[in-house]
């Protein structure tokens, strides 16, 4: 987290280590309002002139300071004395005129100082670094500096790292490095006429000696180096030099008299040459073993000859390394000049297929490199891996090849032979597409990531780490048989998920990488590895999904996927459970509160709506139609119906048993019996008010009393019903009794009589009297 401080429109952000990064901001001098508990301030590259004594007080904590690239010209003596913690000061490219130890006073625990790059010419006439007890990184000198003295590093007791750009010095006086005790790495940029005398006073306290910026060019400039036959230097290195024919041959002699110096460094400088300067050397024992060569420009590289005249002086050599320096070829009798060399790094050269075999002595019986163990011959233009392994193959010792970054996918890999103790193989980055028969058996480590593999089904019984990432593989490669396996990694793939069974393919699996891969979090995948969580690297922060949408970019930890979709059977039980009582209690409540029924008397009302209100005379067939209940059927069929039908005049009356079309839907048949009807006889009894098809007839005939204003029905009161005992589903019931006048079965045999003549009257059709009368 950051926390950004602002002055006069200048944006310092400060970091969480109480770093504050103020560079770059075209700053004139140092800001006031930045925190006080700052630890860190970066001032570079800005427009700072001068720095007084107060603007440094309010940041006592500071320890580390860099002030490197202003325009300083003016330093106050006081401005650091309040700095009692800082451990790194950078003053390096500014415009010192001079320096004063006044300003270093006080500073007991600082360990790094930099005044390279400005414009003094000496360190001043007293000791300027007697109040730094705690000092270990130095760095003075500028292209101005002139004249060292004896007196410059008087209290200086040991150096892990002096660095002294004194490329123009023109003056040294003898003893002035020899003054502090140990010096470890020291970094010199001079030039060669002083440069005797320097390495006299530093070749029994340094360890590492770097020369830098320097041109040797003749054999005098070499001989220079010959101080070093007695020193504690460990490693001699040339920094961005500039070699001849001549500077080279007679450097090599030089060096190869040297007794204690083991390791040989040329980095980043250019040999004008082809070699053909090198005299013969004597078999003497050198004590160097290790010779590193990075990024040598010779400009005429493809005339360069053989050192035939160096072979006796390379046999103690136990490591190589030169890279990126245009190396095409090792003559093969060179190879076989190296008895004891044990590493051998040549990368980022120019090898080629047919020149590796020929640096190998393929083709002339082999025995290069008799004593190699770790080979790396990574960015080269090797494009045949058969072949390559071929020319490998009889290099006894090797255990450990390293061909990253070469081309091998260019070409079908078929069968390859290994050297027989090949341990480790590095085919990283090659772009290969199938890789599983070529392999060797004795491998325990192999590193095929950043290719284009889609499957890995190789048979390596003895492999114990497999790095396989950045390819194109869906699975886990259990089809491979690898039952030594402890770690794989395997990121950046296109794995959508991995399972138990998979995992028990690598029985001695203890640790797996699968991070940055594509991850479809299902309930179940999410379980499982939260479950095996203990053998996966960079668990939980670098597993995340990328599938289902609602889960996307979240760590697999943090995947809370709907209940739906972890638990769907139990949500689909639990469902049709809450489905079946959600209608069970549709059910209870459609019974309880006659839903059905008035659903059914709704669409028969319906069908009566759409009928014309009036039926025509001729579609008359009853004088009445019966609604009675079943259970009261024997009194309406054994007495009403003989005393209507066979009264004077006789009546037309209609009952469901008889006169009701068989097949056809009742509740048409009873529409069509009320309709064709002149009078509707409701035969009320308890049974009545409990037949459902009773209320219907109720209901169609309480309609046609509204809707056509007549009056059709008549209700005979078959027995006594108290309307408190009427449900209340029968209002149209309840309003007829209130509205209508009934007739009431008799209890006594002599009232019956005038019951029937009552009820012919209020049946018979109103032409019947005037016919009875005409008669």
């Amino acid at each position: 987290m950051e926390t950004t401080y602002s002055e006069d429109g200048v944006d310092c952000p400060c970091n969480h280590m109480d770093f504050c990064d103020c560079s770059s901001h075209h700053l004139t001098s140092i800001p006031s309002t930045l925190p006080r508990q700052m630890k860190g301030l970066d001032l570079s590259n800005n427009l700072i002139q001068t720095i007084s004594d107060d603007e440094l007080k309010p940041y006592e904590n500071l320890r580390v300071l860099w002030l490197t690239r202003n325009e300083i010209h003016t330093i106050s003596r006081n401005c650091f004395q309040s700095l009692n913690n800082l451990e790194e000061l950078d003053l390096s490219y500014n415009k010192l005129p001079s320096l004063s130890p006044t300003w270093f006073a006080g500073l007991e625990k600082l360990r790094h100082l930099n005044l390279l790059g400005n414009h003094y010419t000496t360190l001043g006439e007293t000791p300027m670094f007697s109040t730094l007890p705690a000092m270990r990184n130095l760095k003075v000198g500028n292209t101005h500096f002139v004249a060292l003295h004896k007196q410059d590093f008087v209290g200086v007791q040991s150096l892990d790292k002096l660095y002294l750009n004194i490329s123009q010095l023109k003056q040294y006086t003898n003893g002035t490095i020899r003054s502090i005790g140990h010096t470890g790495h020291v970094t010199i940029a001079t030039n060669l006429t002083l440069l005797p005398e320097i390495i006299h006073d530093l070749k029994h306290s340094a360890n590492y000696l770097e020369i830098k910026d320097t041109s040797i060019t003749t054999s005098q400039d070499a001989y220079a180096l010959t101080l070093l036959n007695d020193t504690t230097v460990k490693t001699l290195m040339f920094k961005n030099c500039f070699l001849t024919d001549i500077s080279l041959g007679s450097l090599l002699q030089v060096i190869h008299t040297y007794k204690n110096v083991t390791t040989l460094a040329l980095e980043d400088s250019t040999l004008m040459g082809t070699g053909q300067e090198i005299p013969p050397l004597e078999d003497e024992n050198s004590s160097i073993s290790t010779i590193i060569i990075k990024n040598l420009e010779i400009p005429k590289y493809f005339l360069f000859t053989d050192f035939h005249d160096i072979y006796q002086m390379v046999r103690a050599i136990k490591s190589v390394t030169c890279t990126g320096s245009k190396v095409f070829l090792m003559p093969c009798k060179f190879s076989r000049s190296f008895m004891m060399m044990e590493y051998l790094d040549l990368s980022g050269n120019v090898l080629t297929d047919l020149f590796l075999q020929g640096s190998t002595c393929y083709t002339e019986g082999f025995g290069a490199w008799p004593s190699v163990r770790t080979l790396n011959v990574s960015r080269n233009l090797l494009s045949s891996l058969p072949a390559v392994s071929k020319a490998l193959a009889h290099i006894p010792s090797l255990t450990y090849i390293d061909l990253s970054q070469n081309l091998f996918g260019d070409n079908p890999v078929t069968s390859c032979i290994w050297p027989a103790n090949l341990k480790f193989l590095n085919l990283s980055d090659c772009k290969i597409k199938l890789i599983d028969n070529c392999l060797s058996d004795t491998l325990e480590v192999l590193d095929v990531s950043a290719n284009n593999l889609e499957t890995f089904s190789a048979h390596l019984p003895n492999l114990k780490e497999l790095y396989i990432s950045d390819n194109r593989l869906t699975m886990l490669p259990v089809k491979a048989d690898l039952p030594r396996l402890a770690l794989l990694v395997i990121r950046k793939n296109r794995i959508n998920d991995f399972w138990s069974s998979d995992l028990r393919r690598f029985v001695n699996l203890t640790k797996l990488d699968a991070t940055e891969n594509n991850y479809f979090c299902s309930c179940q995948f999410v379980d499982f590895v939260e479950q095996n969580s203990i053998i996966l690297v960079g668990w939980p922060e670098k597993y995340i999904c990328d599938s289902p949408p609602s889960v996307r970019g979240k760590p697999i930890h943090d995947a809370h996927l709907p209940l739906l979709m972890c638990h769907k059977t139990l949500v689909v039980t639990l469902s049709c459970i809450v489905l079946i009582l959600v209608i069970a209690v549709i059910v209870w409540l459609c019974h309880c509160l006659h839903c059905v029924w008035y659903a059914k008397m709704t669409w028969a009302w319906l069908k009566v709506k759409r009928k014309p209100l009036k039926v025509l005379e001729k579609e008359i067939c009853f004088d009445a139609f019966i609604s009675y209940s079943e259970r009261d059927s024997e009194w309406v069929e054994n007495m009403m119906v003989p005393q209507l039908e066979n009264g004077n005049p006789p009546l037309r009356v209609c009952i469901h048993k008889r006169d009701f079309v068989p097949g056809k839907w009742i509740i048409d048949n009873i529409i069509d019996a009320m309709e064709k009807s002149r009078k509707t006889l409701f035969i009320l009894s308890e049974h009545f008010v409990q037949s459902e098809w009773c209320k219907y007839e109720l209901e169609f005939s309480h309609f046609r009393l509204f809707d056509e204003n007549n009056d059709t029905a008549i209700l005979v009161l078959l027995e006594p019903i108290e309307k408190s005992t009427i449900p209340k589903r029968f209002c149209k019931l309840r309003k007829l009794m209130n509205t209508k006048t009934y007739i009431e079965w008799p209890s006594e045999d002599e009232e019956q009589n005038d019951f029937w003549a009552n009820l012919k009257t209020a049946v018979q059709p109103d032409e019947y009297p005037d016919e009875d009368q005409e008669a």
